[in-house]
């Protein structure tokens, strides 16, 4: 029998590759040919799924978190010259203490700094993932910083932007956003409305990021003759998207369609018998283009079987008739959730389901780190 795993991380406790190491080496006790794939819709986990994929390397630098405090930080570097930048890592949520989450303050200069040392680096492709942000400024601090970087005088620019230096200097520059949001920047359903009041904003914070928002928008088109406020995803991670839309050009897509497309996920269908996807929590969500739905669309068109766990499923029902041939949930009922997201209970949770599943021998359990 041949398995594709293609798991998203359990957010919070397990990442892609350690959910799959753990399934790994007891679906091969059974005989079983298994090809573990490391995945991630653009979110967290981002940067090592999509570098395992291009065979590339990290490259660590320090940046500024969003409280302008000196991070450590990685983007990666794939061999054709390829920068895969996870925004996350300079402008990530966990990155500030609970009792400092102020997205009015909270900026994504971390990441401008991370760009322009990829481009520095001689990089003129960049994939983007968006997600996990603890921002909410419309990317005007990541704008910034390319300004900074690249020798422009902030000062005298408006919102410390140099729109020309910066389309001088990516010129010939790609840029794809990969992440699964659709928002727009500002409005009932754009960056400061719906997801601000996730990193700490109050209601009278939120009016106040929206306006902002909109301000630079507007500004913004004027200096540049067009617009790209509203299009699809320019509200992801509090605007950022839109920033790299209207200054630098950039494209979105899906990051999970991005990454299957990457490990040549089709062509492993030829041979697959079974698709065991997931995620830490499966829902009605699932079926809004998240990693598990698109890994589903793709098995089903090749007629393979595609199986869906989670530390937690809710909605089978639906999830059963939008074409999963099985929906569980790992965490046996009861289970508290704080010991539930414990990284030794969720490995002993998977191995447990797997053995009730295939039928593996016990011997199994002792070996968890077989190579995928």
């Amino acid at each position: 029998m041949n398995i594709v795993l293609a798991i998203d991380s359990f957010k919070g406790c397990l990442t892609s590759e350690e959910v799959e190491d753990t399934l790994a080496p007891v679906l091969r006790a059974t005989g079983a040919r298994v090809h573990a794939l490391p995945m991630s819709d653009g979110g967290e986990g981002m940067l090592h799924a999509f570098i395992a994929a291009l065979d590339g390397r990290m490259v660590e630098l320090t940046v500024h978190d969003p409280l302008m405090r000196p991070v450590r930080a990685c983007y990666g570097l794939a061999p054709d010259g390829t920068a895969v930048i996870e925004t996350a890592q300079a402008c990530g949520l966990t990155l500030i203490p609970p009792h400092r989450r102020n997205p009015l303050t909270a900026s994504t200069y971390g990441v401008g700094q991370l760009v322009a040392h990829a481009l520095k680096n001689g990089c003129r492709r960049f994939i983007i993932g968006l997600g996990g942000s603890g921002t909410s400024d419309a990317g005007v601090g990541m704008l910034r910083a390319l300004t900074d970087a690249l020798g422009g005088d902030s000062e005298r620019c408006p919102y410390g932007i140099d729109h020309a230096l910066l389309a001088r200097a990516t010129r010939g520059c790609s840029f794809v956003l990969a992440s699964d949001v659709r928002n727009p920047l500002y409005g009932a359903d754009g960056a400061a409305r719906v997801f601000a009041p996730q990193k700490g904003a109050t209601p009278a914070m939120v009016d106040e990021l929206d306006r902002r928002a909109r301000d630079f928008a507007l500004l913004s088109a004027r200096h540049m003759g067009y617009d790209r406020s509203l299009m699809p995803g320019a509200g992801a991670a509090g605007g950022l998207g839109y920033a790299f839309m209207q200054y630098l050009g950039a494209t979105a897509a899906s990051g999970a369609d991005l990454l299957l497309e990457l490990v040549h996920f089709d062509r492993l269908m030829a041979d697959a018998d079974l698709v065991i996807t997931g995620e830490g929590h499966a829902d009605r969500q699932t079926l809004m283009g998240k990693l598990p739905e698109r890994v589903l669309q793709k098995a089903l068109a090749h007629g393979v079987a595609t199986w869906l766990i989670a530390g937690r499923a809710d909605h089978t029902e639906a999830l059963l008739r939008a074409g999963f041939a099985r929906v569980e949930s790992i965490t046996p009922p009861g289970t508290d959730l704080r010991e539930a997201v414990r990284p030794d209970t969720a490995r002993r949770n998977l191995r447990a389901w797997a053995f009730r599943t295939f039928g593996t021998p016990a011997s199994a359990e002792e070996d968890t780190h077989t190579p995928a």
